[in-house]
């Protein structure tokens, strides 16, 4: 296993502490009460490489909630299936990099997420 390092985040963390972090940033992924239970279970640990996923995660299903209320205020199946599909490849595209030990910053959305959420974790 490589160190897992992405020069958009410029964030190296180390091998053992990523295989260390990959349950909890897999759980964060996992609805909005595993993204919770991930913070919460990341306070003590402090460890990067989760803290990273957590805060992606975070943001996705945030952004999803935030956004499902306007939506919803639609009444056309194409607008709402095209909002669940993107909101879904971007869970995807995060839940894909948790797994495969990578630091992967979401297109567009990623990067705000680790500075608003800087706080949150690690």
């Amino acid at each position: 296993m490589q160190d897992s390092r992405k020069n958009d985040t410029k964030l190296f963390i180390p091998a053992q502490e990523v295989k260390d972090g990959k349950t909890m940033a897999v759980i964060a992924h996992i609805t909005v009460i595993g993204c919770l239970i991930a913070i919460f279970m990341n306070m003590d640990q402090k460890n990067k490489y989760a803290g990273f996923y957590i805060k992606q995660a975070f943001g996705v299903h945030l952004l999803f909630y935030a956004l499902a209320y306007f939506v919803g205020m639609f009444d056309s199946w194409m607008i709402t299936s095209a909002f669940f599909l993107c909101f879904f490849i971007l869970w995807v595209f995060s839940f894909v990099g948790a797994l495969s030990n990578e630091i992967k910053v979401l297109p567009t959305v990623g990067v705000y997420f680790q500075k608003w959420f800087n706080k949150l974790s690690a």
